[in-house]
């Protein structure tokens, strides 16, 4: 039981430690995420397109 407690102890300590991010750093992050997975999904699309107009015409 003291093992748990000490545990439960250490944590809320470590958890005054921790630097949450604000709303606007969430956000920026969210956006860049977004940004960043539409234009791998576009390149990806593009190269997929290329690549099935070209087997198509060699086939």
């Amino acid at each position: 039981m003291e093992k748990l407690i000490n545990y439960i102890r250490q944590s809320r300590a470590e958890l005054t430690k921790v630097i949450f991010p604000t709303k606007e750093q969430v956000r920026n992050a969210f956006i860049s995420v977004i940004v960043v997975v539409s234009v791998v999904a576009l390149f990806l699309a593009l190269v997929d397109l290329i690549m099935s107009f070209t087997l198509s015409h060699i086939a």
